[in-house]
């Protein structure tokens, strides 16, 4: 019976995760700069697309109004729930980006 206790006994190491680790990795290991895009993403990009064909008026300002409010759902989620610290940056840059650039023509 002792001889089971002292048959070579595992290391267990905690691996240390390094900068670059939490920067690019998800939770699985994987290094993720990009995904598939989710519902936000693709709706924001499509209303941005459908105001920027359209001619000025009530529908052009739906499609921007939409275009907004999605792209900025989608950088939210990234900034909170991005998986990884290059996913969260991203979506508060956007989010940043996004802000200024409504001031900005705010005041045009």
């Amino acid at each position: 019976m002792s001889s089971q206790l002292s048959s070579k006994p595992e290391k267990l190491e905690a691996k240390q995760s390094t900068l670059f680790d939490r920067t690019f990795r998800d939770s699985e290991g994987k290094i993720v700069i990009a995904q598939m895009p989710n519902l936000p993403l693709l709706v924001g990009l499509t209303a941005t697309v459908l105001q920027s064909v359209l001619p000025s008026g009530k529908i052009q300002t739906a499609f921007d109004l939409v275009a907004f409010g999605a792209l900025f759902t989608w950088a939210w989620q990234e900034l909170f729930e991005g998986v990884n610290y290059f996913r969260r940056s991203l979506g508060l840059i956007v989010l940043l980006s996004m802000l200024m650039l409504g001031l900005n023509l705010g005041r045009v």
